[in-house]
C-alpha cells in the first residue's frame, strides 16, 4: 500500500462506516492531520458524545483513554488502533493497591487522575485531570484526600491546598515527565530570555519551579493563543509542539528536551489507523459493572467543575 495514499483512504472508510477519528495531544503529526479532533483525553471522550451519528469511535491514543470514551460513550464502538499503546502511568495504580490504600485509610475520599485504568476509576470517589485537580480537590468536604496516580501532580495540588494529599502509589509518574532537566531548560531560556516557560504539572517540583506557566495540554494552547509572547518554551511530549505552531503560525515553541517522547503515544500510524477502520477492531471493551462505577466517578468530576 502507499503510505501516501493512507489519508485519503482512511477518510474514505472513515465516511463509510460513520466513524470519527479522536487525536490526542501527543500523537504523530500525520494522525493529528487527519483526525476529526485533537485535544486531551476527556475532552475528546466528550466531545465524541455529542457526535450522535457517529457509529464508530477510533481513538488514536493510549489505553485508558480509549476505555473512558468507551465508558461515556456506550452506544458507539471504540477502537484502539494499537491494543501495545498503554499508558505506564496508568499501570502503576493496581487494583490490590488502591483497595490497600483504602483500607488504610477508611473514609477518607479517593480522587484518581484520569491517567488510570477502568477498573481503578470503579473504586475512586470522583475523578479530575491535570486541569481541574485543585478545583476538584477543594470541592471536597474533607481535611485529607487520597491521590493518584502522579506524584508530581499530587504535589502540585499539595502547594496550592491546606488539605493533607496522601499520593497513591507513593511514587507514581509518567516516564516522559521525567525526562526534562533544569539544565536543559536554561540553556534554552539564555539562548531567548524574552522566552515563556511552559511546564506540564506532571513534571518534577524542580521544573515546575522554573515555569511561567503550569497547565494541562489544552490550557497550555489556550495560554499560548492569548500571551503576548511569541517565545515559548514548552516542557510536555513533543507532539503537542505540532498543534501549538500550527495553532500559532507567528509563534516560535522550542521543546524544552526533544527527547520528550512517550514511545506508546507514537505506536499509533496511519497504517493500524487504517487496519483498525477496515477491521473495526480492536474494539475496546469494560465490563458493563466497572463502566458503570467509572461512570459515575467521571460524572461527578462534571458535576464539581462544569457550573464553576
Amino acid at each position: 500500500m502507499n503510505p501516501q495514499n493512507l489519508p485519503e483512504k482512511i477518510a474514505s472508510l472513515k465516511r463509510e462506516k460513520k466513524a470519527i477519528i479522536l487525536a490526542h495531544n501527543y500523537q504523530r503529526d500525520e494522525i493529528q492531520e487527519l483526525a476529526d479532533y485533537v485535544g486531551d483525553s476527556i475532552e475528546l471522550s466528550r466531545r465524541a458524545m455529542e457526535e450522535k451519528d457517529a457509529r464508530i469511535i477510533l481513538f488514536s491514543a493510549v489505553d485508558f483513554m480509549a476505555e473512558t470514551a468507551a465508558i461515556l460513550n456506550p452506544d458507539k464502538k471504540v477502537l484502539l488502533p494499537s491494543p501495545g499503546a498503554r499508558c505506564p502511568m496508568a499501570q502503576m495504580l493496581t487494583l490490590e493497591t488502591l483497595k490497600a490504600w483504602k483500607a488504610r485509610y477508611p473514609g477518607v475520599p479517593t480522587v484518581l487522575y484520569v491517567n488510570t485504568l477502568a477498573e481503578a476509576k470503579a473504586e475512586c470517589d470522583v475523578t479530575c485531570t491535570s486541569a481541574n485537580a485543585l478545583q476538584v480537590i477543594k470541592s471536597l468536604d474533607a481535611d485529607t484526600v487520597l491521590f493518584g496516580p502522579d506524584r508530581n501532580l499530587a504535589e502540585y495540588v499539595q502547594r496550592r491546598t491546606d488539605k493533607r494529599i496522601i499520593p497513591i502509589p507513593e511514587r507514581g509518574f509518567c516516564p516522559a515527565h521525567q525526562l526534562f532537566s533544569k539544565e536543559d531548560i536554561r540553556s534554552a531560556k539564555e539562548l531567548e530570555p524574552s522566552a515563556i516557560v511552559m511546564v506540564h504539572p506532571e513534571c518534577t517540583p524542580d521544573i515546575q519551579e522554573l515555569a511561567d506557566f503550569i497547565g494541562s495540554t489544552s490550557q497550555m494552547c489556550r495560554y499560548a493563543a492569548i500571551s503576548k509572547a511569541t517565545c515559548f518554551i514548552v516542557a510536555t511530549e513533543v507532539g503537542l509542539l505540532h498543534r501549538l505552531r500550527k495553532e500559532n503560525p507567528g509563534k516560535t515553541f522550542i521543546p524544552a528536551y526533544d527527547g520528550a517522547i512517550c514511545p506508546n503515544m507514537k505506536r499509533n500510524t496511519l497504517e493500524l489507523i487504517y487496519r483498525s477502520l477496515l477491521e473495526e477492531g480492536p474494539i475496546v471493551m469494560v465490563p458493563s459493572k466497572i463502566a458503570e462505577k467509572a461512570r459515575r466517578a467521571i460524572e461527578r468530576m462534571f458535576e464539581l467543575t462544569d457550573s464553576k
